[in-house]
């Protein structure tokens, strides 16, 4: 694959990481961290506590929560350049669309799930299983999926044959497994603030790259998982990659300190992340709420045992839907489905979007337009 020029730019010695041991580091943090970390902890419970009173009212406390954490999976697989819009992430989770970043993105999806899934309980076992959902519908990478790689990673310079020349080159492969079970040490102290724990547990698994590919996602899916562990959020999905998108080349620069002994550029970094996504996170929760509101007002006098009005919540995590998603989500039959996105349709709050005669779509523009707009917002952003 390679020239003879690049073989031999590749032949001769480098240098590779030797990750520190942190299951017994302690923080030694400035006034102005300090401040900082608690300032934007409180935001991020502030955030929590307007989600859960704007939106956590029964059957729609899990779609809202579903659409949170979808639209964070999307911002922390755009870092790594895979990007897709709202509607073709909805197919994909359909099984419809054959988009492949989507079908990554759907994978980022799922490891998020199982990151919240095992927030009590993160061990490396929790760490491959957040893995293998993350790359399971990404092809080529069968025999990588939920192991810890058996070679040697670097970050920058991809298309070279070695790592000479690259930006980090991550641990041989033989100190990942030693590197894991400290960082798992370390990760079920309880004696931390939750931001600074969660940052340098993020960070440190990071410094290990313990994966042949979907290091970034995987860490950031981790991220959630300690949020949620040590009380920080309790029940929401916190668009915090939102924040880290917003200016990435500061993460990744933070990144690159931590791995030179200071972990402050981090920690400011995450601060900043954490307050920016808590204000983003309630301009998106009332932006949806809006369109939630709008559409229960198109089925007023509608009689309140139909079916359309419990389609509805589920439209927030599911902005596309199939006939099919919703016999089984709602548990009616296929009859009374039809008869609901009939009248969906009819008062304007659906639109059938396939063109098809069979195996229809029918989507909530809205919704899908307000998902959207959160994305494009943060492109633009630079504060």
């Amino acid at each position: 694959m390679y020239s003879r020029a690049e073989c031999a730019r590749q032949t001769g010695e480098y240098r590779s990481a030797v990750p520190a041991r942190i299951a017994g580091w302690q923080p030694m943090l400035t006034g102005g961290i300090a401040a900082d970390i608690d300032d934007a902890s409180l935001a991020l419970k502030e955030f929590d506590g307007y989600a859960r009173m704007q939106l956590g009212r029964g059957s729609e406390l899990v779609p809202m929560s579903a659409i949170l954490l979808r639209t964070e999976s999307a911002s922390s697989s755009r870092i790594e350049q895979l990007t897709t819009s709202a509607r073709q992430l909805a197919l994909a989770e359909l099984g419809e669309g054959g988009k492949r970043n989507a079908a990554a993105v759907v994978g980022n999806v799922r490891a998020m799930e199982a990151a919240l899934r095992l927030s009590e309980s993160m061990d490396a076992a929790g760490i491959l299983l957040m893995h293998r959902e993350l790359m399971e519908r990404q092809p080529g990478w069968e025999g990588e999926r939920g192991a810890f790689r058996s070679g040697l990673v670097w970050v920058g310079g991809a298309d070279s044959a070695g790592p000479r020349g690259a930006e980090y080159v991550a641990p041989q492969h033989t100190r990942v497994e030693p590197a894991i079970a400290d960082l798992t040490r370390f990760m079920a102290r309880t004696d931390l603030p939750g931001l600074v724990h969660t940052a340098v547990a993020h960070a440190q698994f990071e410094t290990i790259h313990p994966f042949s590919d979907g290091n970034g996602r995987t860490g950031r899916a981790l991220v959630h998982a300690l949020l949620r562990s040590t009380g920080v959020v309790t029940r929401w999905t916190v668009p915090l990659s939102a924040g880290l998108l917003r200016r990435v080349e500061e993460y990744f620069s933070a990144l690159s300190d931590y791995r030179a002994g200071d972990a402050g550029p981090l920690l400011r970094a995450f601060a900043n992340a954490a307050r920016f996504s808590a204000v983003r996170g309630i301009e998106l929760v009332d932006a949806l709420a809006e369109q939630l509101e709008f559409s229960r007002g198109r089925l007023e006098g509608l009689r309140p045992q139909a079916v359309a009005w419990s389609v509805l919540p589920l439209l927030l995590g599911r902005p596309v839907v199939n006939s099919r998603y919703l016999v089984e989500a709602l548990g009616v039959s296929q009859v009374t489905v039809q008869r609901a996105l009939g009248i969906l349709v009819e008062r304007g709050v659906l639109s059938e979007s396939s063109g098809r005669g069979r195996n229809r779509l029918w989507q909530h523009r809205g919704i899908l337009d307000v998902l959207d707009g959160f994305a494009a917002g943060l492109r633009r952003t630079d504060l």
